[in-house]
């Protein structure tokens, strides 16, 4: 009996030293990969969340076998689908973007493009790089030229953080794309890439405004002094809620981005909703007069195509006008844009979807003489190779996206850009958070996924038979209608002839 109650006591003390050492393992498991998760600079959730953000990536691995049987499939999920972030991450981080067992993508959903395949495709050796575009040539002293096909989009220093735009600048440069600032004025963090930049005039005019919110023409000058300051875009409206301005919350808005803005720290930036000195298409042409006088660089607009008329009204007074005074480009801006935070009623409502306003701009600039004299940028929800490619064929010179580029940076689509609290450190000003975000790293994330949705256009371009992207036309395309059957792009939307009272006057 004694012996087996030492027996019983030497298998518990046994087993409480086992026990004692697997959680001493245990321990000393987790210490090493919250070091590891800490110091690496390579995943943001895994910085910013140690061990428990590995947690992530393994769930979004089996997250494939589980969606098989219970949950959404790719396609399923907004307002990004998994199967469009899974390309935009893969590319971002230069890892294989094939897939297998064929596509997830409903080959008859209506108003999808198929693009037509050439019984002779280009050939490697005549494969060409894609063409410089000049913007504002002969209408300006410091036109823009560029080879770039996408750029990034609009995204203010204050809706996005700090090593966000850093890692942005420096990956454009990388890539050979521009910037865009966002409506929230050029900051140090734009110009240390050194790309070549966008300034954007919002309605609230920051960066270049004076006191009492007017345009200061001295700052005006001082931001076209920057070489990198490469054109300027008044934004009419955007994607995320046309009619009204930016929104920005005062916990958002710190003392470096109050002083750019020129507001006050802690207060929100709450933009007005249209520009108080544009308020007819006459004004509009003052203004892109009066901004390139100064500047001496391209000047053009962004909008969400909504009341078609204003672009009839807009080139009607060009012509009598001159062809000098039109816009040196349009930006167009798709109704489901934005990034940042917007009432749900703008957002779900209002303004027209890019695949059917980037056609009918197209086709207005053609009736009216002015396609060659006014290029033309395409913007919302274009983060994959055939989307862009649509665009492209569609009659945009370039396209630009955020949000896609959002997701080169790491976004997770946790849709929490406007509450301060990004998980990933790149729409919040949370120190903590934004540590996760190492622009070094993320920077070349940028330049990767611009380079490979560059290439991906280019695979498309090459299958249609044609030697670069710019190359594609509406006859490479056909659109899915109800049923499954498709028409010809070039049949829905023909290109229309110059109007007789406006042939001769296109100023080519």
């Amino acid at each position: 009996m004694d012996r087996m109650q030492a027996l019983a006591e030497a298998v518990i003390q046994w087993g409480a030293l086992l026990l004692l050492f697997m959680v001493g393992i245990a321990i000393l498991g987790i210490s090493v990969m919250y070091l590891v998760d800490k110091t690496q600079t390579t995943h943001t959730i895994r910085r910013n969340y140690p061990v428990v953000g590995r947690f992530r990536y393994k769930f979004e691995h089996i997250g494939e076998f589980f969606r098989q049987y219970f949950f959404a499939m790719d396609r399923e999920e907004l307002p990004f689908n998994r199967a469009d972030r899974s390309w935009a991450y893969r590319a971002a981080k230069n890892v294989d973007t094939t897939v297998s067992f064929g596509s997830t993508r409903p080959l008859d959903h209506k108003g999808d493009a198929i693009f037509l395949n050439s019984a002779f495709p280009t050939l490697t050796e005549d494969v060409a790089e894609p063409l410089p575009v000049t913007i504002g040539e002969g209408y300006c002293l410091a036109p823009y030229t560029t080879n770039s096909i996408i750029n990034i989009s609009a995204m203010s220093f204050g809706a996005i953080s700090k090593p966000a735009v850093l890692a942005l600048s420096n990956g454009a440069r990388g890539a050979g794309i521009w910037l865009n600032t966002g409506e929230g004025g050029l900051s140090e963090h734009h110009l240390e890439g050194g790309c070549d930049i966008v300034f954007q005039i919002g309605t609230a005019k920051y960066g270049v405004r004076t006191q009492d919110g007017k345009l200061s023409d001295d700052k005006l000058q001082k931001v076209a002094a920057h070489k990198q300051v490469r054109m300027f875009e008044i934004k009419m409206s955007q994607g995320a809620k046309p009619g009204k301005g930016g929104i920005l919350p005062g916990s958002k808005v710190t003392g470096e981005i109050a002083r750019i803005r020129g507001i006050d720290e802690g207060s929100d930036s709450i933009s007005p909703n249209g520009h108080e000195d544009i308020r007819s298409v006459e004004d509009l042409l003052d203004m892109i007069h009066h901004i390139r006088e100064i500047t001496h660089k391209p000047v053009g607009f962004k909008m969400v195509v909504g009341q078609v008329e204003f672009f009839d009204d807009l080139f009607k007074e060009i012509h009598r006008r001159g062809i000098a005074s039109a816009p040196d480009f349009i930006t167009i801006d798709s109704a489901d844009g934005g990034t940042g935070a917007a009432p749900q009623p703008l957002m779900d409502y209002v303004g027209m979807p890019l695949q059917e306003s980037l056609p009918l701009v197209v086709n207005l600039l053609y009736s009216y003489g002015l396609r060659e004299r006014i290029k033309v940028i395409a913007s919302g929800k274009l983060i994959t190779p055939g989307k862009i490619a649509s665009a492209l064929a569609v009659g945009a010179d370039f396209v630009t996206s955020a949000r896609g580029f959002m997701f080169a940076l790491g976004c997770i689509q946790a849709l929490q850009c406007a509450k301060n609290t990004c998980p990933t450190g790149i729409t919040t000003h949370n120190k903590e958070l934004q540590r996760g975000l190492v622009p070094k790293e993320k920077a070349k994330r940028v330049t990767s996924f611009a380079e490979t949705a560059v290439y991906g256009v280019g695979m498309i371009a090459h299958s249609c038979g044609v030697r670069q992207p710019r190359d594609l036309r509406r006859k490479h395309i056909r659109i899915v209608e109800s049923g499954g059957r498709s028409v010809s792009l070039d049949q829905l939307y023909p290109i229309p002839p110059v109007k007789p009272e406006y042939s001769g006057k296109t100023g080519v």
